[in-house]
């Protein structure tokens, strides 16, 4: 399934004269003292809405303090405009208080476009005039608010069989006024947030869609399909592959499904061979996670179709790359299985040897991801990578430890560190956790190498238990981070900035910038 596309462009015209079907205005809140701009808690408008405020005579903050509107982030006030301005309705969209001396920072500027987009359906084309910089800060500025407007007018195209007439279509179009429509530097801007959102919207296409129409070889092929088409190197592996390949973790979580075992590698060169940076993803691809023989609760189960979020997030992270061009080289690696409970499951007691010859032992077969994730990283390490990335949605442990929208970050420290930076910068947060000795301890087996999971299956550390498990596949000269996103990666609760309902994207963005970054500075 493919999600209705939004378009995009630049505007410099007069914002009152823009025939647009909606013009989208940013409020802030004021709080303190009154003073000389106006009484305590009074609403001022954002840059760029001085022509709108020209044709209200100066009375739009006191008809939309009237309609309710307190300028808090992401809060969306609309007006009939009666004629006023070219645009028959004005959208007010919270920024909070006016930050001193600056522009609203790009992820409030990010999220007040994807709720003001988002809150527009049914409207054919709209326009931003939202605060936009003149200094240095301005393309920061402008890639946010484009990203937002894209990402927030996404929505899944589903299933349905019979019209839904009270169903509003997406925008369409989204212009967004800038002070030269023309500039090379701010068109650059545009189409890269094309490109990115382009990548994050089909990686949550991948999520959303029903877990029947994604198994393992059908989600290995749609990938592969695109990556040809993107002109990436493409390299799958079948269930014979793997078996014959000593792929012991990904054939042992496959094995209980009719659906087969996949690995798909991608692989981008740059023109030159690039700086000569070898960089690795690698991205947890469960299309369906019962637990196994270790069967989950029946509640909440079917959100497990977003089990393999890392997977896609890795695909379409790849894909944004081949368009980007950054002179890295970089290789995905999408390890694809389905764990369901047969006959032919893999059980707790089971000994598997992995890719890289360590024996584990099984003790629960819902820690299913980071055995198909050990074959993988070891793969990609020896193929060859000098920093390593690997994202999955790992652990509730995640979720316990630090919410539904901060990722836990484990790893090298210095590559942990780089990942926090990164998701700060492009609204994706992600926090550095440890790897204790302690918690390796309580991993040793007595038959094998090392346990998936604690050996007296104390939850204690969960989501560091992933983490140091994952620490046996990765050779010592690799930098690596491996980013657990089960709570980001899918959003069941009403849509919020430019988070819609379902799966979203993270941390695909992350994925890009960390390249970008190795590409710039090593």
């Amino acid at each position: 399934m493919t999600s209705p596309s939004t378009t995009i462009s630049l505007v410099d015209t007069d914002p009152a004269e823009l025939a647009v079907d909606a013009i989208v205005i940013g409020l802030h809140s004021q709080t303190g003292e009154p003073d000389v701009a106006g009484p305590a808690g009074a609403l001022l408008l954002a840059s760029g809405a001085e022509s709108i405020a020209a044709a209200f005579d100066g009375k739009l903050t006191e008809t939309l303090a009237l309609l309710g509107a307190t300028g808090a982030p992401g809060e969306v006030i609309k007006l009939a405009t009666l004629g006023t301005v070219t645009a028959p309705i004005v959208a007010a969209v919270g920024l909070g208080a006016e930050p001193t001396g600056a522009a609203p920072a790009p992820e409030t500027l990010r999220r007040a476009a994807g709720s003001v987009v988002r809150a527009l359906a049914g409207a054919r084309r709209v326009a931003l005039t939202l605060p936009l910089p003149d200094d240095a800060d301005a393309p920061a500025a402008l890639r946010a608010v484009a990203e937002g407007a894209l990402l927030g007018s996404y929505r899944f195209a589903g299933y349905k069989t019979r019209p839904q007439p009270a169903r509003r279509e997406p925008v369409a179009e989204v212009l967004i006024a800038v002070p030269e429509a023309g500039d090379a530097a701010a068109r650059a801007e545009v189409d890269r947030a094309q490109a990115v959102t382009g990548a994050v919207r089909l990686s949550r296409d991948w999520v959303n869609t029903a877990p029947n129409m994604l198994r393992p070889p059908a989600f290995a092929d749609v990938v592969a399909e695109a990556a040809r088409a993107a002109g990436l190197g493409v390299e799958v592996l079948d269930e014979e592959a793997l078996a014959a390949g000593g792929y012991g973790g990904i054939i042992a979580v496959g094995q209980g499904s009719e659906a087969p075992p996949r690995l798909v590698k991608l692989t981008y060169t740059p023109e030159g061979g690039g700086t000569g940076k070898r960089v690795a993803l690698v991205g947890k691809g469960i299309t369906f996670d019962t637990g196994g023989i270790s069967i989950k609760p029946a509640q909440g189960m079917w959100e497990m179709k977003s089990d393999m979020g890392g997977a896609a997030a890795v695909g379409a992270a790849m894909l944004a790359i081949a368009a980007l061009k950054p002179a890295v080289a970089v290789t995905g690696y999408l390890p694809m299985a389905e764990n369901m409970p047969s006959g032919t499951s893999y059980r707790p007691g089971d000994v598997i040897t992995m890719y890289n010859g360590k024996k584990v032992e099984v003790l629960n077969t819902d820690a299913e991801g980071r055995m198909v994730l050990g074959d993988a990283l070891a793969r990609a390490c020896e193929d060859g990578a000098d920093y390593l990335f690997e994202t999955s949605t790992l652990t509730g442990g995640q979720v316990i430890s630090l919410g539904k929208r901060i990722a836990g970050v484990m790893g090298s420290p210095e590559l942990c560190e780089r990942v926090r930076v990164a998701g700060d910068a492009v609204g994706e947060p992600a926090w550095p956790m440890p790897l204790p000795d302690d918690v390796r301890k309580g991993m040793d087996s007595d038959v094998a190498d090392i346990s998936q999971v604690n050996a007296g299956m104390d939850r204690a550390g969960h989501m560091l238990q992933g983490g140091v498990f994952l620490r046996e596949f990765v050779t010592d000269e690799v930098a690596w981070a491996h980013i657990d996103i089960a709570g980001p990666s899918y959003h069941s609760g009403e849509p919020t900035g430019y988070w819609t309902k379902g799966g979203t994207g993270v941390p695909v963005r992350t994925l890009i910038h960390l390249v970008e970054d190795v590409a710039t500075n090593g």
